[in-house]
């Protein structure tokens, strides 16, 4: 149990570190655009989490207390930052293998342009629902589709909002996926009772996603979907690869890992290994080529290229600056950036929480929902912010879960109202904050700077929305009793909750 806070901090105390992260954000986006993920937005999360615990030292804790919050804040992301780099060696060695080249050609000759967003959203969906795992589809389907999208000349970032659509639909309904679970877990609801009530809001939500990505399609699609033909982009990797079906057995083999529930960082490990023995037997010139060093043995120039194409990624020289960028890319060297930024995000959340200023503003919005309504809504609000806080979207699950859970029994709300809003305003909005891990991760992988995407993301911006405007109507507020009539939407509060213990989050094996 997390050790109380000695002195209870005010409301002004928990919102000055808030208020000035937003700031420095802000400025960070205006003075460096996209570039700001590269160290302006790093340092604005340390200056916040600095302000945070002198807060806290002030309400006395002590620096040791800190310091030892910040440890497990950046400990807990260790899972999370071995599946980026995992995923990071992953991309090279199927760039180097043929794979995804292989299925960029596939892709090429099944997609067109005019149904091509909603293809990739449905792709992923499936992908996703089939797995459970939002990271694994992006880090392997998405990452082709994405290559698919520049060989047509489609827009990369609607593309990756596509796929972070897709992957999230799958992430959040699949009994597979860990939030999926998680969220019943901390409510105490039923698993597929819960996965049946989010078909209220996930259905409709991914229907009005598929649509506008079809009406985005036949806009942008006349005008998009020419380089493959002006390049002649097949003629090209078909020059530089051996290409075959057999080079997509590395993908299937992490499907099924996947499927079979292992564990993602191994999973991803072990598909990033596979592909560098594939890329050896089947692509043997290209990954001598890689190795770039004349004075190598051929088996020791083998085993040079493999490795760079692990740490440093895949890249080449084809004449086409286009095509040389396509095909580019990968290795964990490529994914340090993005760690560097899940650290620092990971030591402001940890010290908020410690530090008692994170559960004092979720108190303060539950001591405003003054009906049913109102407290859905309120958790919504609080699962967003706990993601926007703590860059953590298994803690914007368990955090507001463990502090809400009381509040939804007395007032006579069943659980599933709970789970749902969690789902709902956590899981679905944190490929949606820049550097939160789940968006950090999306980021990186796809190779599209997360305000760029986020207009695209369709499905996650809809459920949200349509998540809130039904819990504004009182639409689908169930009874604490199996069965029973809805509860009014205008019930009454109960007795404030005594705090409740935050909790340390969940594992991180997958997400």
């Amino acid at each position: 149990m997390r050790p109380s806070v000695p002195r209870e901090p005010s409301l002004l105390q928990a919102l000055i570190p808030l208020l000035l992260l937003i700031a420095l954000l802000v400025l960070g986006i205006a003075l460096f655009a996209d570039d700001a993920v590269y160290g302006a937005s790093q340092i604005a999360l340390l200056l916040a989490a600095g302000v945070a615990a002198i807060i806290g030292i002030r309400n006395g804790l002590s620096w040791a207390d800190i310091q030892e919050a910040m440890a497990h804040g950046v400990s807990v992301s260790v899972g999370a930052i071995l599946i980026l780099l995992a995923v990071g060696a992953l991309i090279g060695s199927w760039l180097l293998s043929g794979t995804v080249p292989t299925l960029i050609v596939y892709g090429l000759e099944l997609l067109n342009p005019s149904y091509f967003y909603p293809a990739v959203c449905v792709i992923c969906a499936i992908t996703s629902l089939a797995i459970g795992s939002s990271w694994t589809t992006a880090g392997t389907v998405g990452v082709a589709l994405i290559g698919i999208a520049q060989g047509m000349d489609m827009s990369v970032a609607a593309t990756a909002g596509a796929v972070v659509s897709g992957a999230y639909f799958g992430d959040k309904l699949s009994p597979l996926s860990d939030t999926t679970n998680l969220a019943p877990a901390v409510s105490g609801a039923e698993l597929f009772s819960h996965i049946r009530n989010l078909l209220w809001t996930t259905i409709p939500s991914l229907a009005i996603a598929l649509a506008m990505f079809t009406v985005l399609g036949f806009v942008s699609g006349a005008a998009d979907g020419e380089l493959a033909t002006k390049v002649d982009l097949p003629a090209i990797l078909a020059a530089r690869f051996d290409l075959g079906w057999y080079l997509l057995l590395p993908m299937l083999l992490v499907f099924g890992l996947a499927f079979a529930r292992f564990p993602a960082y191994p999973t991803i490990l072990i598909g990033a290994l596979v592909g560098v023995v594939f890329a050896v037997v089947f692509q043997p010139d290209a990954v001598v080529a890689l190795a770039g060093n004349a004075e190598l043995s051929r088996p020791m120039a083998l085993l040079a290229g493999a490795w760079t194409a692990l740490f440093n990624g895949y890249s080449i020289e084809t004449g086409n600056a286009v095509v040389d960028e396509l095909l580019g890319g990968g290795g964990m060297s490529n994914m340090l950036n993005t760690v560097w930024l899940v650290i620092c995000a990971m030591c402001f959340g940890a010290v908020m929480e410690r530090t008692g200023l994170l559960e004092r503003m979720i108190r303060s919005v539950l001591a405003m929902a003054h009906s049913a309504r109102a407290l859905i809504v309120s958790t919504l609000v609080t699962a967003f912010g706990t993601n926007v806080i703590t860059a953590d979207q298994y803690m914007s699950l368990v955090l507001p879960g463990k502090l809400y859970q009381t509040e939804y029994a007395r007032r006579g709300l069943s659980p599933l109202n709970l789970s749902r809003a969690l789902e709902d305003g956590g899981t679905i909005t944190s490929p949606l904050v820049p550097w939160n891990t789940c968006a950090a991760f999306m980021a990186a992988t796809l190779g599209v700077a997360t305000l760029d995407y986020l207009p695209y993301a369709f499905f996650n911006l809809v459920n949200f929305g349509l998540a809130f405007v039904l819990a504004w109507l009182g639409v689908r507020v169930l009874p604490l009793e199996t069965g029973a009539a809805p509860a009014p939407a205008d019930a009454q509060p109960q007795p404030e909750i005594a705090p409740a213990d935050a909790g340390d989050g969940a594992g991180r094996s997958a997400r």
